[in-house]
């Protein structure tokens, strides 16, 4: 497998977005978000533990609170890809203390 680190520009001109892209992974317990970083796809991740403990997500709806709370899931990761704290894998994962 390929990964690939998404670096900020020098000028830290990013062009960060956030289609509505999402989705849950049952298995994982994990909800993610698609941030588009200069033309390159980065997934933002957030377990429902922590989902739950910030926003009182429920394990039958999660994306439930996905939806309600989006904008604080999109800023914490807007912070993460500029502050270029990539995972392994090239994702972003969204812990208690970035919400």
């Amino acid at each position: 497998m390929l990964l690939t680190r998404h670096r900020t520009s020098d000028s830290g001109d990013t062009g960060i977005s956030f289609p509505r892209l999402e989705c849950w992974n049952n298995v994982t317990k994990v909800a993610t978000i698609a941030a588009n970083v200069n033309k390159k796809r980065v997934l933002c991740r957030v377990p429902l533990d922590i989902m739950r403990d910030k926003f009182g997500a429920s394990e039958e709806e999660p994306m439930r609170s996905v939806a309600r709370y989006r904008k604080a899931i999109e800023e914490a990761a807007r912070k993460l890809i500029q502050d270029e704290v990539y995972e392994e894998d090239g994702s972003i994962l969204i812990r208690t203390s970035d919400l």
